[in-house]
């Protein structure tokens, strides 16, 4: 039915909220993979990510990859807590994407589901949970390590390293086409985008590339695109930025450019649903095209030091089931997940607190693209982001291909004054925040 309503022509933001609304009161209350409802023992996860509405791209696909996880999981016995096996349920209170509705779920929750953990995206509606979740000391994850602040002990960004990462695409970039050195940059002004332009200043001015305008911030309720592309073009730069823009801003900005007649990189920290734009513009028009995110069908996932699970069959499954909306999320939570499940097994017991440390022990963690250290004081107030190695994906020939794994730790301690600098020049950092 989806993969239909693709072929006729409904936009992205519309096809998710009727795959919301497809899955009804089963998405606002429990979400349990078959096994586990024979099970006598069953730990319940909270998922709180967005389901509908223009960040939904960035929730929904999460919690689809988390139910085919517990399928899997479960189906091979749940999780071993001190001998005994426990199945896994996702807990996904219907709730929009704001700090009342997140607080409001998040109640829901703990208070009456007795979750053990709950997933975030993180931004603006954080804070409507952490006073909560730091008074009952419920473990909690977000995508967004600008949500960390030595005030939020108990929250974690295990998976994704947001935007820090960033920093990994230029630095490729510097290193494999070192002609091009001019660059422009646009972004929504928001929780997600600020940081990430901070990100992309810092990282384009250590690999010696020259802004050519200061950043074109635009309302996130844009939906004219045209006057935008046409000044980023103006100054005639040989690299655009998209920063951190949602799918919903990535898509038409990219078919201006085609429109346009721009000829030059392109850049952005996520590019879901490509080949939607690949139809809708060209593959010449996309070829080299870099962002962040790999399709998990890549070879280069097969490596030794990769801790995600059987990454190749993850996502032919999740193509399987959901045609069409493979994007930057669908494994991440999933991800997390692993990372739970191991610390619970480690301290043989669900209980937030014991995952917590468990999870924190020795100062690392396996990330899904290799070992990576729990860091973050400097930026963050607190070290509870796990921080490593991120790959830099290109589009080649229609298609996502992983080019290299960078180190966000060896960038960091070459430049992370760079990165300071202009984090405190917007007014992300956690001391500006408080």
């Amino acid at each position: 039915m989806l993969a239909n309503m693709f072929k006729n022509g409904l936009t992205r933001r519309r096809v998710l909220r009727g795959a919301a609304a497809l899955a009804g009161t089963a998405a606002a209350t429990s979400l349990v993979p078959r096994a586990a409802r024979a099970a006598d023992k069953t730990v319940k996860i909270g998922f709180l990510a967005p389901l509908t509405g223009e960040v939904a791209a960035w929730g929904k696909p999460g919690l689809d990859g988390c139910l085919i996880w517990a399928e899997w999981v479960n189906a091979a016995g749940g999780v071993n807590i001190a001998g005994e096996a426990h199945m896994v349920e996702f807990r996904s209170p219907m709730t929009t994407n704001t700090m009342r509705a997140r607080r409001a779920g998040a109640t829901k929750l703990i208070k009456e589901d007795g979750v053990k953990m709950i997933m975030m995206l993180g931004g603006d509606p954080w804070p409507g949970v952490q006073q909560l979740a730091e008074r009952e000391g419920m473990l909690c994850t977000t995508l967004l390590p600008s949500d960390l602040s030595p005030e939020t002990a108990t929250l974690l960004a295990p998976c994704e390293v947001h935007p820090i990462y960033n920093v990994t695409g230029i630095q490729w970039l510097a290193e494999n086409k070192p002609e091009l050195k001019t660059a422009v940059m646009c972004a929504q002004e928001d929780a997600l985008g600020l940081p990430s332009v901070a990100t992309y200043l810092a990282a384009f001015e250590a690999a010696g590339i020259e802004m050519l305008d200061d950043t074109l911030f635009f309302d996130p309720a844009t939906t004219d695109f045209a006057p935008i592309v046409t000044r980023l073009m103006s100054s005639n730069p040989q690299i655009i930025c998209l920063d951190t823009c949602y799918s919903d801003y990535v898509h038409p900005i990219c078919e201006q450019l085609f429109q346009q007649g721009y000829k030059g990189q392109i850049i952005s920290c996520t590019a879901d649903f490509y080949d939607q734009i690949v139809a809708k513009t060209s593959k010449e028009f996309m070829e080299g095209f870099l962002f962040q995110f790999p399709d998990f069908d890549d070879p280069g996932l097969n490596a030794d030091f990769i801790n995600f699970q059987k990454p190749n069959e993850f996502y032919a499954e999740y193509s399987k089931r959901h045609p069409n909306q493979w994007g930057a999320v669908s494994w991440e939570y999933a991800s997390v997940m692993d990372l739970w499940k191991a610390a619970a097994e480690k301290a043989g017991s669900v209980e937030p607190g014991d995952v917590l440390a468990a999870m924190k022990e020795g100062g690392k963690g396996l990330h899904a693209f290799g070992e990576a250290d729990w860091w973050g004081k400097e930026l963050f107030g607190i070290d509870n982001a796990l921080v490593g190695n991120w790959p830099v994906v290109v589009i080649e020939d229609g298609k996502a291909v992983i080019k290299d794994f960078k180190s966000i730790p060896e960038w960091y301690d070459k430049h992370g004054d760079l990165l300071i600098k202009h984090m405190d020049a917007l007014g992300p950092m956690y001391y500006q925040r408080a």
